[in-house]
């Protein structure tokens, strides 16, 4: 394992080519829980000094527990492939609690990098519009404890339902031996973690096990989802 800084990683992304038409596309893949929300927020800062970024979360285009990557053709329809031709794209976002996408539509103007964070951003379907592709990992207890914490203990059984299908669909995707980047949210090494993160097994061009996220031990700050 190394660490790594926001500030290098926006810069690796600067140097690499867009895909997108004029737009470079990061994705911060990784299981409910994991820490992809934080990691997604910090890089986009890094890459804010000097670059147009918008942030885009896979949740927000969503049918509800359905189905893991419901967001991808409405995302790819609505956003991706407007941005592709140098226009604005727009989309309508899912309201959890009434349980349905809304009537409204977000504008998104085109950005220099476009950072979507959420379970798939890094599959196999998005892999070719990739500048850099990112998978975030912590332990399955801990991303358990997170969800709960979170949406409480009612949806225990949605939970568990859905990190069965995240498990089906990373064993299947192979998301780790393709992302640029792995990322262990959960390190026990000590670090700045509002400027910097540790890699996991492989760090850059990472490999890792494909049964779930490495078991580490948190390091006592709560990464949000």
């Amino acid at each position: 394992m190394s660490r790594g800084t926001y500030e290098e990683l926006a810069a690796l992304v600067l140097e690499r080519p867009a895909r997108l038409g004029a737009v470079r596309l990061v994705g911060i893949d990784g299981r409910a829980g994991s820490g992809k929300t934080t990691f997604a927020g910090r890089l986009a800062r890094a890459l804010g000094r000097t670059r147009r970024v918008t942030v885009l979360h896979t949740d927000d285009l969503l049918d509800g527990w359905s189905k893991l990557l419901a967001w991808e053709p409405r995302m790819r329809e609505w956003v991706l492939e407007p941005l592709r031709r140098g226009q604005a794209g727009a989309y309508r976002r899912y309201d959890w609690e009434l349980q349905r996408l809304v009537d409204e539509w977000t504008p998104v103007e085109p950005p220099d990098v476009l950072v979507i964070e959420g379970v798939g951003s890094a599959a196999a379907g998005m892999r070719a519009d990739l500048t850099l592709g990112v998978l975030v990992t912590a332990p399955r207890d801990l991303r358990l404890r997170r969800g709960l914490e979170r949406d409480g203990e009612a949806l225990r059984g949605e939970w568990e339902r859905w990190m069965a299908a995240e498990d089906g669909h990373f064993a299947e995707d192979r998301t780790a031996e393709a992302v640029d980047v792995l990322v262990d949210a959960a390190p026990v090494e000590v670090h700045d973690a509002e400027i910097e993160y540790i890699t996991g097994p492989g760090g850059l061009s990472a490999r890792a096990t494909l049964e779930d996220d490495p078991v580490s031990g948190p390091d006592g700050e709560e990464q949000s989802e």
